[in-house]
Order: C-alpha cells, then sequence, then structure tokens
C-alpha cells in the first residue's frame, strides 16, 4: 500500500471513527441492538449538503446534522420503550423511515458539493479530524462518567436492578439512544463534506461497519475503562479503514467490501470464543495430568506410613 492510500485510509478512519463511538454507545455501553445507524448517517450527510448548498454556514449545518440524528434516535427509543416494540425492530422501522425522510430532505437521490465552501475548505483533513474526534471522545468519557451517563450505562448492565433504585430507564434508554445517533449523523455530515457530496444510499451497511470498528479496537487495545475503550473504538476504525485499504490495494473487487466487513466481524466475535475454549479445554488436560501425577505419589507415602 501506497503513501496515497495509507493517507486516504486515515482520513476516512478519523471521519468514520465518530460514527463508531456511536455505535458504540449503543452496542456495548446500552446493549441496544439499533439499526437506524444505516439511516441517521444518511440523515446527517443529507442534512448538512442541502444546508451547506442552500449558502447555510458549513459550521450550522454540521449542528443541524447532528441535532436530526438526536431527532432520529429519539423516535428510535420512543418506538421501544413508551410502543413497547422490540429494540431491533424499532431500528429496523426507523432505518426504513428514514429512507424516505433522506429522500424528502435532499429532494433527489445525491446532493452535490461540488465548488462549495465546506468545513474542509482550505484545511488539511489529518490535520483537523484527529482535534474533533479527540474532543468528541473527551466529551463521550466525561458524559459517561456523569450521573446520568452513569444510569446509562447501568440501565445497559442490568435495567431491572437500575429500576429498582427509582432510575427512570426508559428516559436512560431514549438519552443514550438519541446521543448514539447524534454522533453517528454528525459523522455523516462530515463525510458528506469530505467526500464532496451526499446520496441516499451513503448509508448502506454502516452498521456493519460500526460495530467492525468496535470489536477490532476492543481485540486490538483492549476496553478496560471507559477511557481506554473509546480509544479503542476510534482507532478501532482507523484500522478497519487501512485493512480494507490494504485489501484493495491487493486486488479485492469494490463489490466485495461489504462481504469482506461482515467476514471481519464474523472473525473478530467467533475468534476469542474459539480462543477461549482451546485455553479451557488446556487449562482441564493440565488438571488431570497433575491429578494423575499427584495420586501415584500419594499411594506410595500411604503405602509407606503403613
Amino acid at each position: 500500500m501506497n503513501l496515497v492510500a495509507f493517507t486516504g485510509a486515515l482520513e476516512l478512519g478519523l471521519l468514520y471513527s465518530i460514527m463508531a463511538l456511536g455505535v458504540y454507545l449503543t452496542f456495548r455501553v446500552l446493549n441496544f441492538p439499533d439499526l437506524t445507524v444505516d439511516g441517521s448517517f444518511t440523515t446527517g450527510g443529507a442534512i448538512a449538503a442541502v444546508m451547506i448548498a442552500s449558502g447555510q454556514s458549513p459550521l450550522l449545518a454540521t449542528v443541524a446534522a447532528f441535532a436530526g440524528g438526536v431527532a432520529a434516535g429519539a423516535i428510535t427509543g420512543l418506538l421501544h420503550t413508551k410502543g413497547k416494540i422490540n429494540a431491533l425492530l424499532s431500528g429496523i422501522l426507523m432505518m426504513i423511515a428514514l429512507y424516505s425522510v433522506n429522500l424528502r430532505i435532499m429532494g433527489k437521490a445525491n446532493v452535490p458539493l461540488l465548488g462549495i465552501d465546506t468545513l474542509f475548505t482550505g484545511m488539511q483533513v489529518l490535520l483537523v479530524m484527529p482535534l474533533v474526534v479527540l474532543a468528541v471522545k473527551l466529551l463521550l468519557d466525561w458524559f459517561l462518567h456523569t450521573d446520568l451517563g452513569l444510569s446509562i450505562r447501568a440501565t445497559g448492565d442490568n435495567d431491572r436492578m437500575v429500576r429498582s433504585f427509582g432510575v427512570n430507564t426508559d428516559t436512560t434508554t431514549i438519552i443514550g439512544v438519541s446521543l448514539s445517533n447524534g454522533l453517528v449523523a454528525l459523522s455523516g455530515a462530515l463525510v458528506s463534506q469530505q467526500q464532496g457530496f451526499a446520496e441516499v444510499q451513503m448509508g448502506v451497511g454502516m452498521i456493519v461497519i460500526g460495530l467492525a470498528s468496535v470489536i477490532i479496537g476492543e481485540a486490538i487495545f483492549g476496553a478496560k475503562n471507559v477511557f481506554r475503550a473509546t480509544l479503542a473504538v476510534a482507532l478501532g476504525a482507523i484500522v478497519y479503514r487501512v485493512i480494507v485499504a490494504a485489501a484493495m490495494r491487493w486486488g479485492l473487487n469494490p463489490q466485495d467490501m461489504k462481504l469482506m466487513t461482515s467476514m471481519i466481524v464474523v472473525i473478530a466475535l467467533v475468534l476469542p470464543r474459539i480462543q477461549s475454549a482451546f485455553r479451557k479445554k488446556a487449562m482441564i488436560r493440565k488438571r488431570s495430568a497433575e491429578l494423575q501425577t499427584a495420586s501415584p505419589a500419594q499411594g506410595s507415602h500411604q503405602g509407606g506410613n503403613q
């Protein structure tokens, strides 16, 4: 892989790391299987692109994109908590609904931003995005250590216990899913500005990419505490993009990229279980050997005493 491809992978990894932090919030912290991500990512890109194309400030458009993602996540949370719809089904329904909403926002399937000033106009993505990702990561770390953040974490660990302490788990779930989709939409807004367009299909498969980033990051860098987990997720998004860029460089057909992403997630999920099973069998064999070695020695000792 040459320097240009590696630099491009780093840029994409940084842009998508904010989306991965949003997926981490629902997948790991809240234990909520949220498929809204595929729709809310496009929502962020669509809102930002339409506002920038109509002459609005790129910064205002990015903030509005975040707010749009928060609103989408809030509806998913309400469907699950107040509508008593299964969490997975709530996300699927919202994802499907957002496809039409995104088309309404854009008015067409593609909104170009060529020749229009965006957040990255006159800036180097590799110089700006590390600071943006670091700021988002530290803000998320801080939030997860506040009383509300601790309640959200506790809801994901054991919602029944949290309810017994008087915490409204419906509220914590709605806030958690809303914040997650806000981050996802923020990532979508930044990606659309970096690539120079937003299109209605740009969010397809985004949940799998987010999961791959979370799992790869945790497997490589560990997740013993919140600070380390969020850092691992952000770095995991970069590692994932570098892997994809290397695979493309080595001849992978672009139409197989989704298949490769799914395979990475499957391997990352299954491999630790296989390793754990092998370690358990090795420990059993070791203990059996120790018992077999100890039994004759104990028998001869007892015989000597007689």
